[in-house]
């Protein structure tokens, strides 16, 4: 590793004084390399933490069906690197498995339930959310739901094939208003401002990262725009620092956020405004906004 090589960002490059992937051998120091073992999400959802402790906040979620590379598993805790979107942390152990099976679909409503027969009536085994995988075997005999290869059954018009997409990401955005606040959330049951982005665009078969501080360099173009915001279009995304947002018109902004503890639709003047007196940015005044961002596919629209 040379001296002026830029640091690794942990949270996409699994490495530790004592444990590292393999794949960063000769870029980091550390006292062992490992390939790392596959696993699948086998919970409803499964929390990701920075470290061994599940008194500490979330990090990040784990969906059902995603996949896991794992380089350690010591205590009930496993640490390892999502293959979705790189992140890394540590899992519940037990929340994920080894046997391993290929999704074929994908949850595309915002939450749906999985149910042990195709039997509305009956107590649900699990909820699940927004673009989690399941692997299909069958369809009952009248197509209403879909038996999973895990077990259970799901409602046939809540899966979509993991090739076939939403065509408009703010539309499913949009889907997701009221849902709590959540810091390190990516479900129905709960999201972050990045979260929301992310599983939005992932619906809409955009890979996004995690944080808004990846996004707002690397995801799309970037749109210069006046201090009065004329010029924004519906699928521009704002990003201040650690936060952001969806635009679904040229004014209203669409996101997750702790003022109202909830996912909301409201002026983005009124956001900014309020974002800057709340301080705690990167000027004397508060955080103004770092980056707009506009996606190849909606620059048309």
């Amino acid at each position: 590793m040379t001296s002026n090589a830029r640091p690794l960002d942990r949270r996409r490059h699994a490495f530790r004084p004592d444990l590292a992937d393999i794949k960063l051998e000769g870029r980091v120091v550390s006292a062992r390399f490992v390939a790392g073992m596959t696993k699948q999400v086998r919970h409803p959802v499964s929390p990701m933490r920075q470290a061994p402790d599940a008194h500490l906040g979330l990090e990040n979620e784990a969906l059902f069906g995603e996949s896991v590379t794992v380089f350690d598993e010591v205590g009930g805790w496993a640490w390892g690197q999502l293959h979705r979107d790189g992140y890394v942390g540590y899992f519940p152990a037990g929340s994920l498995s080894d046997e391993i099976f290929a999704p074929t679909h994908r949850i595309k409503a915002p939450a749906t339930f999985v149910y042990p027969e195709p039997d509305i009536k009956l107590p649900p085994r699990a909820h699940l959310s927004l673009n989690a995988y399941l692997t299909l075997t069958a369809s009952t005999a009248d197509d209403r739901f879909v038996a999973l290869s895990t077990g259970g059954f799901v409602f046939a018009r809540h899966v979509t094939p993991i090739d076939t997409f939403a065509r408009d990401y703010v539309e499913v955005a949009e889907h997701m208003v009221h849902t709590p606040y959540l810091w390190g959330g990516r479900t129905r049951l709960g999201l972050d401002c990045s979260g929301l982005v992310q599983l939005s665009l992932e619906a809409a078969g955009i890979a996004c990262p995690r944080d808004s501080d990846m996004a707002t360099s690397e995801l799309g173009e970037t749109i210069l725009v006046p201090a009065d915001f004329e010029g924004l279009r519906r699928g521009d995304i704002v990003y201040w620092p650690g936060h952001c947002g969806i635009m679904i018109d040229s004014v209203m902004l669409l996101h997750a956020n702790g003022y109202h503890m909830s996912t909301v639709i409201e002026p983005l003047s009124q956001a900014a405004r309020r974002i800057r007196k709340a301080g705690g940015g990167s000027t004397a005044t508060g955080p103004e906004i770092s980056a707009i961002r506009r996606l190849p596919a909606l620059t048309a629209a």
